[in-house]
């Protein structure tokens, strides 16, 4: 669904006032009330209306407040991002508002809206699987209000991103299971609109080929979560296949798998090697103990936050940035 700017004309008609009152207030003109110069920025910032006048009736008054908008709360990574933007954040002296998208993308347009009524100074996202229109992230860069993508990132849109090397850490996962005598390996990937997903599925197949192995299609399913990766194991072991390896997108996907390959009578790493990406919680705590990404959401977090906060109190226009922040191979039980 297509989204558009709106006019002084617009404004006024909904708050219910003049035009000429409208564009007083945007330009933080004394003859208008400090009420009514709060009701037309806030609506001006959430609708996407003339960035440089908003950002600058905003300047000198800063709420030290910014946005931050997650996928899910409970989910291990993005908790651990949390934390990093936050201990930053307090230490700075700005408060976080937290919104959850649920991976809902008409809830991630709310949360935006909501974040821009509340003018908060700036935002970080993180954005659903299901967004692939961006109409309202470039709303919020009109409005004059700087924004940092984590993890996942939105091509074209005015922003700085952080991120983490996808395609070479899946590419070190891969070798390392080739390096341990595994040939025919599984990839549990993400979903098709997500960059990460991509990157992760190319550093796979360039291990794979360094290595001189055969790609094939049968070898990567589409699963993110506990039962799909669960579903996908069992579909295969159903048709009598069982590889050398399974390498997921996640932790909680390899969990899937590991349950599937255990209620099938399957030895973990003696028959079939298991290897995440993200180091949580649950990494440590299953049976066997989980191969896995270390992925660094604290770092990354903070990271995240220190460029947004650089940002906000800049008096000059910054370029905009990608930041990558290094993983690492964790080796535990799941594999040799």
């Amino acid at each position: 669904m297509k989204r558009t700017f709106i006019t002084i004309k617009d404004i006024a008609k909904t708050l219910s006032i003049s035009a000429s009152t409208v564009s007083r207030a945007l330009k933080d003109h004394p003859d208008i009330s400090q009420e009514t110069k709060d009701r037309v920025v806030a609506y001006a910032r959430e609708m996407g209306y003339q960035p440089n006048s908003i950002a600058l009736s905003l300047k000198n008054r800063q709420s030290h407040v910014i946005g931050l908008i997650v996928p899910e709360i409970v989910h291990h990574f993005f908790s651990s991002v949390i934390s990093g933007i936050d201990e930053v954040a307090s230490k700075a002296g700005y408060n976080v508002i937290i919104s959850q998208s649920n991976e809902s993308f008409e809830r991630e347009i709310h949360n935006t809206k909501t974040l821009l009524g509340s003018r908060v100074d700036g935002m970080l996202i993180s954005r659903t699987k299901e967004t692939v229109d961006y109409d309202h992230f470039r709303h919020i860069d009109a409005a004059g209000v700087p924004m940092v993508f984590f993890d996942r990132t939105c091509q074209g849109v005015n922003a700085d991103n952080v991120i983490i090397d996808d395609k070479q850490a899946a590419y070190d996962a891969t070798e390392y299971l080739i390096n341990t005598g595994c040939k025919n390996i599984v990839h549990l990937k993400g979903p098709e609109n997500l960059t990460i997903s991509h990157q992760r599925l190319t550093g796979y197949r360039q291990a794979l080929e360094k290595h001189n192995i055969a790609y094939s299609d049968k070898n990567v399913i589409e699963a993110d979560n506990f039962e799909k990766g669960e579903a996908a194991v069992r579909h295969l072991l159903r048709d009598n296949y069982l590889p050398d390896a399974i390498f997921t997108v996640n932790d909680l996907t390899a969990l899937g798998a590991i349950a599937a390959l255990k209620d099938a009578g399957v030895k973990i790493p003696e028959q079939v090697s298991v290897v995440g990406f993200t180091n949580g919680v649950i990494s440590r705590l299953s049976d066997p103990p989980l191969t896995t990404i270390e992925q660094n959401g604290y770092l990354m977090g903070e990271k995240a936050a220190k460029m947004l906060l650089e940002r906000i109190n800049s008096d000059e226009e910054l370029p905009s940035r990608t930041e990558v922040i290094p993983t690492k191979l964790i080796l535990r039980k799941s594999t040799y």
